[in-house]
């Protein structure tokens, strides 16, 4: 079977990552490369070894041979290229959050439908093997019906340095575990309540905390600080609890397996997403969901871990929580179209 030819929209460092990660699968060609910014294409075209680099996307997509995309620009620039890629035939691998809107969520899910391509937003956290587990647990009725949820994904204060600027803690972190709890549960979000505390005046708070009320009557909880201290040893500071009527699910709530310990204090290396096993190859969650990807490509099968309605609902529920904390006010999620 000859390899999918494959390219990339978008070469942020989360763009470079994409790379590194389709470097390690032995069924893709990473084939071209699309930024406006011209040395950074140029530097990761050495990296990578691709010839076909582009500053303009629709260029990029009209390039006959090439067979699917990453779009991994900011998330306020999801609606264009993606478009522009079904429209030109292309499988479409879209990061997550889906669009910095509802209205482009559901745009981007009718032109998803529309197509004879697969299509698939990048919600890393249900190929983590500890919640995909957890989630086999709870499909095999072990803690009953689920009652309640508490999910915390906090980073450094100089990692949210870099990130504020362009999107907040509530869509950019909480929409990982929103996702899961919509997964776990298989209910809907009826009303959200969030609260955000701005310390150090970016475009975007530094903390959000968010609470879920789930038409299954289950309460959930995110907690979101992109403003933990430098030196905390571990990123993500990631845990998960679960209760249900039955019983409870834990997720990482010990210390990570890897630990090394220098001159400058400890850290723990990520050895879950997106682990560098040697220079400019990456394994782990992210290389495993992109190479479900490809080979739904491969083998004509429609991507079912996640749909682009699900990805859709993660979504709304989360800008509603930011129009939440913006206006002190309950909001009904179902209704919220921001």
């Amino acid at each position: 079977m000859s390899k999918v030819k494959y390219g990339i929209i978008g070469l942020g460092w989360f763009g470079e990552y994409h790379g590194d990660s389709l470097a390690g699968l032995p069924n893709v060609e990473l084939y071209a490369l699309c930024t406006r910014t011209e040395s950074r294409l140029k530097e990761l075209g050495e990296k990578f070894g691709v010839k076909h680099l582009y500053t303009d996307y629709n260029e990029m997509l009209a390039n006959p041979e090439l067979e699917a995309v990453s779009v991994t620009t900011m998330w306020d620039q999801h609606r264009a290229p993606t478009l522009a890629a079904l429209e030109a035939g292309k499988h479409v691998f879209l990061e997550k959050p889906m669009a910095s809107s509802v209205a482009d969520c559901r745009v981007i899910a009718e032109a998803a439908k529309a197509t004879d391509k697969h299509f698939m937003v990048g919600h890393i956290v249900r190929f983590q093997p500890r919640y995909a587990g957890a989630k086999r647990e709870i499909e095999a009725g072990k803690i009953g019906k689920i009652v309640s949820l508490y999910a915390r994904r906090n980073i450094p204060a100089a990692l949210g340095t870099a990130v504020l600027p362009k999107i907040g803690p509530i869509i950019g972190d909480g929409v990982h575990d929103t996702d899961i709890m919509l997964w776990y549960t298989g209910a809907k979000i009826e009303t959200v309540y969030a609260q955000t505390l701005d310390v150090r005046g970016y475009k975007y708070p530094d903390i959000g905390w968010t609470m879920y009320r789930f038409d299954s009557g289950a309460i959930g909880v995110c907690e979101n600080v992109w403003f933990m201290p430098d030196k905390v040893p571990y990123f993500p500071d990631e845990r998960m609890e679960v209760v249900g009527t039955e019983g409870s699910i834990h997720i990482q709530e010990t210390y990570p397996g890897i630990s090394v310990i220098g001159q400058e204090g400890a850290y723990t290396p990520d050895t879950t997403y997106w682990y560098e096993v040697e220079p400019g190859v990456r394994k782990g969650a992210l290389a495993d969901e992109l190479g479900y990807f490809v080979d739904c490509v491969q083998n004509n099968k429609p991507p079912t871990v996640i749909t682009p309605e699900e990805s859709l609902a993660a979504t709304q529920a989360c800008l509603a929580a930011e129009a939440s904390a913006a206006s002190g006010q309950i909001m009904s999620v179902q209704d919220f179209e921001g």
